[in-house]
């Protein structure tokens, strides 16, 4: 069994007796390399969940790239790719690939890039170690008293988590790591790819499985919206593009001819709500870290019962129908209607999966579309059942399945969380040597 010592540095704890502590500027240089003349037009991008990845492989879509790559920066095979703005919640990776890396993905985000350290041509330290080191939790919490600034925002579950803070370079170069044997550090390395490696299958298994049951409530909504709960009724051209056959019997109007957008008031102590991309208003995480991005003047009143609409991630489904009295931000429009509330809640969810939404807007980024324009939202059609017992007929059967699918996918993301977090776990017990690679 080794023997341990304590480093006084908090996140890291005890270490193997015979390993160092370095500052990281001794151990890794930034790479800042310029496409002028242009090498490469192969543009990749950088996300905490996905790592270091082309960009037409980029989830979610995002600010589209610019055509002119000059002022890119150069990401080469084993290069550590970091965001300053985003390191606290992971977004740090491992490159792959020979191309270019935006330096002003947006307004503040800048990337970072960390070369193969080499001594007279020959490769001394592998850059795979230390993306294992910046990996783990621990390591990113601890830099939470070097950033500049913090901003919040919303995240997919609802809450207002995402942390952003510049972490400056020469601050981050003065940070003490542990340093092991080079023989350990490709020991480790060659451990954690393997184990990493079976964790992300089960990971990609379950993901699947939840995407199939999210395709799976998308069709029973389709089917629920357009045609009734009778799947062969007889259906007619409602002659919008977006719209497509509906249920014979049906007629067609526009939002604003059943919603009215209200204006309504609130208490400084109301509680803070968020209308959610998940199709949910929830309350906002009071545990977030700083402070809301806006402030009370920026806020509207909302009662349970009211639909809320967001200007903004219109596309994304952020609809719903609020279950809590509170405040939210203007962004949102909160309207009422004399129809099944749930009924047109449904209805424009549907149109935000159908990517309607991006069709009709003038959205300036390739993942949004700019609904704050109440006159925008009123004209959009929407399909109505025969009468208001039809409606809740099915709005009832929608609300039934739609939980059972809902309570299935919550099951299979806490399976998700569970893995995260065993694989995070097992990354810093190794790479800080508390644990020992078994032999082989």
């Amino acid at each position: 069994m080794q023997t341990m010592k304590d480093t006084k540095i908090k996140w890291l704890g005890e270490i193997p007796d015979s390993w160092q502590l370095k500052k990281i500027k001794y151990v890794l240089q930034e790479r800042i390399e310029k496409n002028n003349p242009v090498r490469t037009t192969y543009i990749l991008s950088l996300t905490a969940k996905q790592g270091v990845i082309p960009y037409d492989e980029k989830e979610g879509g995002g600010n589209k790239p610019k055509e002119d790559v000059s002022a890119y920066r150069l990401a080469y095979p084993g290069d550590i790719v970091m965001n300053s703005m985003n390191i606290l919640s992971g977004s740090v990776g491992l490159s792959q690939y020979f191309g270019c890396v935006s330096p002003v993905c947006s307004s503040d985000l800048n990337f970072f890039n960390f070369p193969i350290v080499q001594q007279g041509g020959q490769v001394i330290l592998t850059c795979i170690h230390y993306n294992y080191i910046f990996q783990t939790t621990l390591f990113q919490r601890s830099l939470f008293g070097l950033g500049n600034g913090i901003l919040i925002k919303e995240s997919g579950n609802g809450k207002l988590n995402t942390i952003r803070m510049r972490i400056p370079m020469d601050k981050f170069g003065g940070l003490y790591i542990q340093i092991a044997p080079k023989d350990k550090q490709r020991k480790i390395s060659d451990f954690l790819d393997a184990k990493c490696g079976e964790i992300d299958i089960l990971i990609k298994n379950i993901q699947e499985e939840i995407d199939v049951l999210e395709d799976y409530k998308k069709s029973i909504i389709s089917e629920g919206v357009t045609r009734g709960l009778d799947c062969n009724s007889a259906l007619k051209d409602s002659g919008i593009f977006y719209m497509g056959p509906i249920k014979e019997t049906w007629s067609i109007s526009k939002i604003g001819y059943i919603c009215t957008k209200l204006s309504r008031g609130f208490l400084p102590e109301d509680t803070a709500l968020v209308c959610s991309n998940k199709g949910k208003v929830l309350i906002r995480d009071e545990n977030a870290v700083g402070k809301m991005v806006s402030e009370d003047n920026a806020m509207q009143g909302i009662k349970k019962g009211d639909i809320a609409i967001h200007g903004m991630d219109t596309w994304h489904g952020a609809i719903a129908l609020s279950e809590y009295d509170g405040k939210i931000t203007r962004v949102v429009h909160v309207c009422d209607s004399n129809e099944d509330k749930r009924f047109v809640v449904y209805y424009m969810q549907y149109l935000a999966f159908q990517g309607v939404y991006k069709l009709i807007s003038n959205g300036v980024r390739g993942n949004t579309s700019d609904f704050r324009s109440w006159d925008k939202v009123k004209d959009i059609y929407i399909p109505l059942p025969e009468s208001r017992e039809e409606q809740k007929k099915i709005c009832d059967h929608l609300d039934l399945v739609c939980k059972e699918i809902e309570t299935a996918i919550d099951n299979k993301r806490e399976q998700l969380d569970m893995l995260e977090q065993y694989k995070k776990a097992t990354i810093y017990e190794y790479v800080t040597g508390k644990k020992e690679v078994p032999e082989s």
